[in-house]
Order: C-alpha cells, then structure tokens, then sequence
C-alpha cells in the first residue's frame, strides 16, 4: 500500500486552549494510538491534503522532529461543521505482527451486461473495512463486473481474499443491476402481444 509521510512535533499543552491556538495557527492537532502510550503531536494541515482530500487509501509515516518515526493508519477525523478545517486527527500505530482495521476503497472492473441491456448499476458500497496484517493491506479492492446480469447482485461473500478479512456481513451488497422502468413496461408489453396471439391462434385455425 502507498504510504504518505507527515512531518510534525510533539505537543507540549493538549487542552482545548493549546489545541485552539494551534488551528489559529494553521496546524492541526493530533493523538497517535496503539503503542504503550498515546503520543500527541501537530502538523501543518496543508500536510494532510494528500492524505485527506483524496478517495484512495494510504498508510501515514509520522515523523517528529524530535526523532521519532512511526508508522500508521488514519482512524478517526473531524472537520469544522461550517468550514470544513481539519480539527483534529487520530492515528493507529502499526506492527508487523498485528492486524488492524482499514477503510479501503472498491474499483469495479468491466462492463455489467445488465447495464447494455438497459438495467440500472447501483453501486451499493464504494469503501469496506478490511482486518489485515499491514503487509496485507491493499490499495484497493477490485471488483470484476463482466458477468452481471439485469437483477444480480455481488456481495462481500462473493469477493472473499485470504489476505484480509472483510468487517461486514457476507451478504452485504457491493453492486447490483436492477431493472429499469422501461424494461418492465418492454416485458409487459412482449407478454400481452404474445397473449393476444394466443387468443387469436384458435379463430385462424377455423
């Protein structure tokens, strides 16, 4: 998985006072988790851009000035209800050895035949949390739609990897063809003509 690197420094004063005066200042505020204890450090927010503004999913190196390197995920973020400012971020330390949770974003690939025939694709989940070693982690989670017909359906179930483990039930729909309004008024129509023929076949015999 591609990986972004932050570059920060630790953070003296964590209260609402401390962590005010650093968004004043045009950094953001955050806590790294998972390690014997919660580090806390601020970065520049324009630092996260590549990392926030964006559908792909990274691991995050962090690098303090004070030496320390660590490597992790994004786990929870908040933004400012009006401006839409990062307010604050958590990280999750990883390990080679211990698996964790990530969003990852799904890439459907081809065309559905139930879309040519003139079905509706609705793509149900455009992200799935997976369970991996952070060697497992993938960029992304393909999902090979040739074979979808009008009224089929691939979920979770369908698309199991023994690299990660899916965090959602297997029949949880991915992406599926439904039928459209004018398919069902093209069948209703097929299936009345052909209903009158039938009538019709009797009284042409006599």
């Amino acid at each position: 998985m591609q990986s972004i690197t932050i570059k920060g420094s630790k953070r003296e004063s964590v209260g609402k006072k401390a962590s005010k005066a650093l968004r004043n200042a045009e950094m953001v505020p955050c806590v790294l988790y998972g390690g014997e204890s919660p580090v806390h450090f601020m970065a520049e927010e324009k630092s996260f851009k590549p990392l926030v503004y964006t559908p792909n999913a990274h691991t995050v190196v962090i690098e303090l000035k004070e030496g320390e390197r660590f490597e992790a995920v994004m786990q929870d973020i908040q933004f400012h209800p009006v401006t839409d400012k990062v307010l604050h971020i958590d990280f999750y330390q990883l390990f080679e050895d211990r698996a964790v949770n990530m969003e990852i974003p799904v890439k459907l690939i081809g065309s559905a035949p139930g879309v040519m025939n003139g079905g509706r694709l609705m793509f149900r989940n455009r992200k799935l949390t997976v369970k991996a070693l952070p060697a497992n982690l993938p960029d992304v989670i393909n999902i090979d739609i040739s074979k979808l017909k009008i009224g089929g359906t691939i979920s979770v179930g369908d698309v199991l990897s023994e690299d990660y483990i899916f965090m959602h039930p297997d029949n949880t729909s991915i992406v599926q063809v439904k039928t459209s309004r004018n398919i069902i008024v093209e069948e209703e129509t097929e299936e009345t003509e052909e209903s009158s023929s039938t009538e019709e076949t009797p009284e042409a015999a006599q």
